[in-house]
């Protein structure tokens, strides 16, 4: 005896065909132990505060007489801070450590110090390290103080300050002079700044008399070295 299938029965059989050849195929699942790739740092093998700490000029390369001023003895540590550039500040602070902020970058570390003779001057030594290519942007920025920081007011003699940029010295990526003249000095001071990649190195010399120019040269040159040897235990270089 021939069978027939109730005209709903097929209804229903024809609609689960349909479903089941237009249905979007489920998407594959992911093999064990697939992960996304972590993003990587802004601050991957950027140096720390420890670290170029150690690449300062060490205190027997000074002049016998030059002691260290431990309240300008400052890093970072082992950690990086945050990007924070410090905005406009006042053309006297090149007469100050710490000059390379008008440079308005925002370091995520430094290290620096003073070495003080009373009867000589003064020295002072700084390196700055920067996400990408930030240094270049500092350097950039303080070769402008020619234009918007030809003068400043010293308050100790009631003076004023005349700023000079000058071509800086062989050394690094990129090299500049400032030079600070006041006449009720007895001596100048002269500012350098070197980029070694995403360094910034900024020494300065204050002189009890004449020029201060060849102390801040060599000073910067020990820094600059001592960047372009280093190597942290990765095998990455100093300065990026």
């Amino acid at each position: 005896m021939r069978l027939t299938i109730p005209v709903t029965a097929f209804a229903v059989t024809l609609l689960a065909v349909a479903c089941s050849s237009t249905s979007t195929p489920a998407a594959p699942k992911p093999s064990a132990g697939s992960t996304s790739p972590a993003p990587v740092s802004p601050n991957a093998g950027l140096l720390t505060g420890t670290q170029l700490k150690a690449l300062l000029a060490a205190a027997s390369w000074f002049p016998r007489g030059f002691t260290l001023d431990p309240q300008g003895s400052v890093d970072t540590g082992d950690y990086y801070q945050p990007v924070s550039p410090p905005g406009p500040l006042e053309c006297s602070r090149l007469s100050e450590t710490s000059w390379v902020e008008l440079g308005n970058g925002g370091a995520v570390s430094f290290a620096q110090n003073d070495y003080i003779d009373q009867n000589a001057g003064q020295y002072g030594q700084e390196i700055d390290v920067y996400q990408g290519t930030t240094a270049e942007q500092v350097m950039a920025n303080l070769r402008k103080l020619a234009t918007h920081c030809q003068s400043f007011p010293d308050s100790q003699t009631s003076s004023t300050v005349t700023v000079k940029l000058m071509k800086g010295p062989p050394l690094g990526d990129d090299a500049l002079t400032i030079e600070l003249q006041n006449p009720a000095w007895e001596g100048d001071e002269t500012d350098e700044a070197v980029r070694v990649g995403t360094a910034v190195v900024t020494v300065f010399f204050s002189a009890a008399t004449g020029t201060g120019q060849a102390q801040a040269t060599k000073l910067a040159a020990v820094l600059t070295a001592n960047l372009k040897d280093f190597h942290a235990p990765d095998g990455t270089p100093a300065g990026g």
